[in-house]
């Protein structure tokens, strides 16, 4: 637990953990039942992919579950990533404004469909570039949050994200994490509205 009180908790993801519960008894381990665990009147707002690590917040009641989850819906949260992507991209920074959707003959893929996706956008920022291993580190600002967003986003620019197992050409290697991590989030207090910031450095 990074921060605890009586209105929310920030949790630090481990990659390879579920957020919530999967099907059947082999997936009932995931992060919101451990928080649940300590807290149990801790609420679900926001997901991470299994693989993806970093930050979370998990609401401690309805009342703080709904002023938090309107603030996702109406994008007043400010959630930061970083990653580490196949090849040398050459922008410094940009956008990247793709509709998503799911590609259900081959779920959980989404994939990019500009007639029926839903908008999806994301700014990024070179942070390094390591010519010798051929990558890119990258600081990635979602506006929206659709699901697996950052991974198609960046796979579409023809930069997959390390190990990633749906969107890379290059499979991971055995015992290789994705290297995408929630490494800031910024949110209105539930109860009296001051800004709340929380940061995790990248584990890699």
């Amino acid at each position: 637990m990074l921060h605890v009180d009586d209105a929310f908790v920030i949790v630090d993801k481990p990659s390879g953990l579920l957020s919530v519960p999967g099907r059947g008894p082999d997936k009932a381990d995931c992060l919101s039942a451990r928080v649940q665990a300590a807290f149990p009147d801790a609420l679900v707002v926001h997901r991470l992919d299994m693989e993806t690590s970093g930050l979370m917040v998990f609401a401690r009641g309805i009342e703080s579950q709904r002023a938090i989850s309107r603030a996702f819906e109406t994008r007043v949260v400010s959630k930061y990533y970083e990653a580490v992507t196949h090849g040398l991209i050459d922008a410094t920074a940009g956008t990247i404004d793709l509709p998503l959707i799911c590609d259900w003959p081959n779920r959980p893929r989404q994939m990019v469909d500009h007639i029926i996706g839903k908008p999806a956008t994301t700014h990024f920022v070179v942070l390094s570039r390591d010519a010798a291993a051929n990558r890119t580190r990258v600081g990635l600002t979602p506006i929206t949050g659709r699901s697996h967003q950052l991974r198609v986003h960046l796979a579409s620019l023809g930069h997959a994200i390390i190990a990633d197992s749906l969107y890379s050409a290059v499979p991971p290697a055995a015992g290789e994490r994705l290297l995408l991590h929630a490494a800031k989030l910024a949110f209105p207090h539930p109860v009296h509205g001051e800004m709340q910031s929380f940061a995790s450095p990248a584990p890699f």
